[in-house]
């Protein structure tokens, strides 16, 4: 059977906004259906990386905690402390982070929590027995709520194709240890005959592991690399890729796998923001010039059909002409968007997976709401 997706475009006037259309969609997609009074509800979001203005606005954020508190609820803004160095890697970071971006208790009206504790070790094991995820390693605080909501930046993103509710979930929610456990075996390469010795994925790599050969191109220190990658995120001449092997499939067959752990046994709702549509994810301290206009939200109980809907209404538009996806002039009109611009990595390997394990479908119903 196919899930109910509900969306609403871009389009105001006068005495009906943007904030309007948001609580519209969600009472419509049936979020007053939850019983959350007196319970603990996690708003499971991506802060964005300082310097990176694609992030979802905190004003959106706002919204959905005030109608949970309407609604009884205790929300709680959370992420995961990052796997790679940067300013979300601890919590004290972490939250300076947030603040820096607007998500504080002042402008959002809840708190923020990292659900991982201080250094990323503060997890609670979820057992699956799953071929690839025997036992989960999730943030604690999100682990111990009663409640998930989803708010996620729908985008592109250089390992699993496009970031959306499952990527955000999945890998999101993962502790430091999950997060390596995910990553464990993907790994990028470097396509010498592309590189161009211009050094910025070894200024990027977050654990040193890349190198000038004899060459001078860039090298990879397998005994170091995390499979983070940044690397290929950071490079825009094709030289840094990830893998399409079995290797870049399990990776995000664990991502599915991960989000099934944070969501069982709990009730929870998904909404997907279809704006600032990067090519990459919004950990980089800088965002690329989006490459489709800015359609809307979406919202679900099911994160599979959610995401797939998403995709589908971000190919269905014409691309922006100055962005990355027509830069090297090959791209034709109703191609697959996510797919040109990370064509090592295949969305339906994530998406396909979660059917699999009777976490969503990718059967969906696609409801106007205005």
């Amino acid at each position: 059977m196919a899930s109910k997706v509900f969306f609403t475009d871009m389009r105001t006037k006068p005495g009906i906004n943007m904030y309007d259309k948001l609580n519209r969609l969600i009472k419509k997609a049936g979020i007053e259906e939850i019983e959350m009074q007196d319970k603990l509800v996690a708003l499971k979001i991506h802060f964005g990386e300082p310097g990176n203005l694609a992030y979802l606005r905190p004003n959106y954020a706002a919204a959905v905690v005030k109608k949970i508190k309407k609604m009884g609820g205790k929300p709680f803004l959370t992420d995961c402390n990052t796997l790679y160095y940067g300013r979300r890697a601890n919590a004290v970071d972490h939250l300076e982070a947030a603040m820096e971006n607007g998500f504080n208790r002042i402008a959002v009206g809840c708190d923020v929590v990292i659900a991982d504790g201080l250094t990323g070790g503060d997890a609670t094991e979820i057992p699956l027995d799953f071929d690839l995820v025997k036992s989960a390693k999730i943030g604690s605080a999100i682990a111990d709520s009663d409640i998930v909501i989803s708010l996620n930046h729908f985008k592109g993103h250089e390992q699993t194709g496009f970031g959306g509710a499952l990527k955000n979930i999945g890998m999101g929610c993962g502790s430091r240890k999950g997060k390596m456990e995910m990553h464990s075996s993907s790994k990028p390469k470097i396509k010498e005959e592309n590189c161009v010795s211009c050094g910025m994925c070894i200024r990027k790599c977050p654990q040193k592991a890349i190198a000038y050969n004899e060459n001078l191109n860039a090298q990879i220190d397998y005994n170091k690399c995390i499979g983070c990658g940044q690397c290929v995120a950071s490079c825009h001449y094709g030289a840094a890729t990830a893998i399409y092997d079995q290797a870049a499939e399990l990776l995000n067959k664990k991502i599915a796998e991960y989000a099934f752990a944070v969501l069982k046994d709990k009730p929870h709702f998904h909404i997907n923001f279809m704006m600032n549509i990067s090519p990459d994810c919004d950990c980089w301290d800088s965002n690329d010039q989006a490459i489709a206009p800015d359609l809307g939200i979406a919202a679900s109980f099911d994160p599979v059909a959610l995401d797939h809907a998403c995709v589908d209404l971000v190919n269905a538009v014409p691309g922006v002409k100055s962005s990355r996806l027509y830069e090297k002039g090959d791209y034709k009109e109703g191609e697959d968007k996510f797919v040109h611009v990370h064509p090592d990595v295949h969305w339906r390997d994530c998406l396909g997976h979660a059917e699999e394990i009777h976490l969503g479908t990718l059967d969906y119903k696609l409801i106007q709401v205005n």
